[in-house]
């Protein structure tokens, strides 16, 4: 699934592409997304100017002058900017033809993302209104963690993933980042002191921002806006490396399974 860095690599992808532009057309091939793709979006949007690409968490914010497109990639989703004149494959769900000859292609092969259209404030949606704070925002810090975790038992994996805590911390950044942290994912949050939280919350940031700007993970068929890979994937600790040894002592990681989730630690670097 696409996490927060590559949703902000799309983000960036497109939005110098269609910010300004007019969509003269939507064509919705097949509305039976995770959600059916309102019909209004057709009637709607068309003849309206998208001012703004924006994201909250792991959803795409397209602004026009009525309205907002609210995006999600699910599973396999992927926005790229195309010619318009292009022909559809199979999995081509959405297409947002733009004045200039382009068009912004909605494709998901699994049909687990979002295309939605709202009237109202899109921060207000039911979708993005229990969100918790962006991670690489000022809000976002050690001070913030351990105040929300005190009396949590859940393990502190699982707190950091948790979406009303902070958004877009997927399972693999929050491998990365406790590994990072030296935390062992298994340990219960409330019994984190403010001191390893501030370290993690700074792991969490440092992470991310390197996630972004070496544009993603690749994993399974993530590409980005131009259908260019990711790269971080290089870069990565411990993640998906059971039985290889660590990068920083050589004690062999390890993999357990928390919340239906793999998890990927090292015994001594972690405690």
């Amino acid at each position: 699934m696409p996490e927060l860095p590559e949703v902000e690599t799309t983000r960036r992808g497109i939005a110098r592409h269609v910010t300004g532009r007019t969509v003269k057309q939507v064509v919705v091939r097949n509305p039976h997304l995770r959600r059916p793709v309102p019909g209004r979006l057709q009637r709607e949007l068309p003849g309206q100017v998208f001012t703004a690409v924006e994201r909250r968490g792991k959803y795409l914010l397209l602004r026009a002058g009525t309205g907002t497109v609210l995006a999600h990639l699910g599973m396999s989703g992927v926005l790229r900017v195309i010619d318009a004149r292009v022909q559809p494959g199979k999995h081509d769900h959405v297409d947002f033809v733009l004045s200039g000859g382009r068009c912004l292609r909605f494709t998901d092969p699994r049909r687990f993302g979002l295309v939605l259209w709202t009237r109202g404030d899109p921060l207000r949606h039911p979708l993005l209104r229990h969100l918790g704070p962006e991670p690489l925002g000022d809000a976002f810090d050690g001070g913030y963690l351990y105040a929300r975790s005190r009396g949590r038992r859940v393990a502190v994996k699982a707190f950091i993933m948790d979406a009303r805590v902070v958004v877009g911390a997927g399972n693999i950044y929050a491998n990365e980042a406790l590994f990072a942290a030296g935390i062992d994912p298994r340990r219960a949050a409330g019994r984190i002191s403010q001191q390893r939280y501030e370290r993690l919350a700074a792991c969490v940031k440092g992470i991310l921002r390197q996630a972004i700007d070496q544009g993603g993970t690749t994993l399974r068929d993530f590409s980005d806006s131009e259908g260019r890979p990711g790269y971080f994937a290089q870069e990565l600790m411990v993640y998906g490396r059971e039985g290889k040894p660590c990068q920083k002592c050589g004690t062999t990681l390890r993999r357990i399974s928390q919340g239906q989730r793999s998890t990927w630690y090292c015994p001594r670097c972690q405690s």
